[in-house]
């Protein structure tokens, strides 16, 4: 039997590893993408041992949701840290009280997939570091050569509306 080029097997997609420093390691199939999704996203991702996701985020177009396959860690959300593990569902609101990041606190990989909506532009608050991401042309997680914007600042770089214009 043919399958369907909207039906995919895990197996089918190569992992890509991302990692900062000794603090931040996982890697990731986008599986939405893959099998051609292009408002819903939906990647399985692995954190390792000792290591977070990404850093303490929210964001202000798209909700996400995660869903514990294996494993356990903490999850810092609205400013608190609470304990997740296999079939945990965890919604991600576009607010404020939706920041959150994955810790694996324990010593063996936590395994999760991870669904957004795929709205693009986005802009992403990270208030641990004071920084804000925006990006347009292509939603988080969308195919990066299709972005328009992308950029990084800090939330205290303000300006005047008029500033530079004559």
């Amino acid at each position: 039997m043919n399958r369907s080029p909207y039906v995919l097997h895990e197996e089918d997609l190569p992992w890509t590893e991302q990692s900062h420093g000794l603090s931040y390691g996982l890697r990731r199939k986008q599986l939405g993408a893959a099998a051609g999704n292009r408002k819903l996203g939906c990647s399985l991702y692995e954190v390792f041992p000792g290591c977070k996701s990404f850093p303490y985020h929210y964001h202000c177009a798209n909700e996400e949701a995660i869903y514990v396959l294996e494993g356990s860690g903490t999850l810092r959300i609205g400013g608190k840290e609470v304990t997740i593990s296999k079939g945990d569902y965890i919604a991600l609101p576009s607010t404020q009280e939706g920041a959150h990041q994955v810790i694996n606190t324990s010593d063996r990989p936590l395994r999760y997939l991870c669904f957004s909506t795929m709205i693009e532009p986005d802009v992403i608050v990270y208030p641990d570091s004071g920084k804000v991401g925006i990006l347009a042309g292509s939603a988080p997680g969308g195919p990066k050569e299709q972005r328009t914007l992308h950029m990084f600042l800090r939330t205290d770089a303000r300006m005047d509306y008029w500033d530079g214009e004559a």
